[in-house]
């Protein structure tokens, strides 16, 4: 895996997922997700680009959040979608 040196890490900092149990929009719509996603500068926890509603991807637009980290156990890589590169 490339890092990529990114400006948007600025805006990640320590931060606790809103709701650990799921993503938050796929829960309340009773949908289900594939991986999910932290937002790591709010802690919402929206579903991957390979689930049905890419909540992750819409939260990060919507809100201008743009890097997440998998929150998937044993994972801790971290995304950029501006850039659509790991950092």
């Amino acid at each position: 895996m490339t890092l990529h040196a990114d400006p948007h890490l600025a805006l990640a900092r320590p931060v606790q997922p809103l709701t650990p149990e799921g993503c938050q929009e796929c829960l309340m719509l009773g949908s289900p997700w594939v991986h999910l996603r932290l937002c790591l500068t709010c802690g919402h926890v929206g579903c991957c680009d390979s689930s049905p509603n890419k909540h992750a991807r819409r939260h990060a637009a919507a809100d201008a959040h743009p890097i997440v980290q998998s929150f998937q156990p044993g994972e801790e890589w971290r995304w950029c979608y501006v850039h659509e590169a790991f950092v």
